[in-house]
């Protein structure tokens, strides 16, 4: 492999991992400005499940990030336990999509 060619692989590596960087902070940016959370943790539960359980149950199932995003829009019960997720129609789709691609990303099949 030419030099020029290491060269080129390396800076593309950097790149898709500096986007991958970029993903998580984002997501957690988004979660925060959308009021998520309030009722919701990455890693501990508050009154919501924590994202990381979320992504660990849903993360190999097809059609995930739409059913994800559904419930982000229009909630659920009976999912997590006695407590309502109520829906958070200030969440566009657009949005709801993206926080559940997030939450997705945190599943350790995901890596």
């Amino acid at each position: 492999m030419s030099v020029f060619s290491s060269f080129v692989l390396a800076a593309l590596g950097a790149m898709t991992l500096s986007t991958l960087a970029y993903a998580a902070p984002a997501g957690l940016d988004l979660a925060r400005s959308s009021q998520c959370m309030a009722c919701h943790q990455v890693d501990s539960r508050r009154v919501g499940p924590p994202f990381n359980a979320v992504a660990q149950r849903f993360g190999d199932q097809a059609g995930a990030e739409d059913y994800l995003a559904k419930v982000i829009r229009n909630g659920s019960r009976g999912q997590w336990g006695a407590i309502p997720m109520p829906a958070q129609k200030q969440v566009s789709e657009a949005d709801a999509k993206k926080l559940a691609q997030w939450i997705l990303s945190l599943s350790p099949s995901a890596d």
